[in-house]
């Protein structure tokens, strides 16, 4: 009888591939040892950021994606680092620092200077789905 978590693609048994370690344990500790220092920018009108970016679900979301990519990728020594960049770093620090994005309304150092929308207003009439 096979293990599942010994299965190969194939279907046939095989060695089960340990996760590799983390080089930072955690969002915070990636983001202020390695991404605040790789990504500093000029922070104005055409690019927001809040000190308290924790406070911002979306925000929170998309760096730990950011850093659950980076853990991944920068394994790959050839091509890893440029593929992040690209596909991920980018689009997502674009999105985050766009004035119309999560921090709108935030100062890079005064921090929140207005209440931000909770969630998205839409709740389907009971029954509908």
């Amino acid at each position: 009888m096979s293990d599942p978590d010994t299965e190969a693609e194939d279907g046939t048994e095989g060695e089960t591939e340990d996760a590799p370690e983390l080089m930072y344990d955690t969002l915070d500790a990636w983001f202020s040892d390695f991404l605040a220092h790789v990504y500093a920018r000029d922070l104005g009108q055409s690019r927001v950021w809040c000190p308290e970016w924790w406070l911002h679900p979306e925000a929170v979301y998309r760096l730990d994606a950011l850093w659950r990519s980076w853990e991944h990728l920068r394994l790959d020594g050839a091509l890893g680092p440029s593929v992040w960049l690209r596909d991920h770093l980018d689009p997502h620090m674009a999105q985050l620092m766009s004035p119309d994005g999560p921090f709108k309304g935030c100062d890079h150092e005064r921090g929140h200077r207005r209440p931000r929308m909770s969630r998205l207003p839409g709740d389907p009439p009971d029954g509908f789905f």
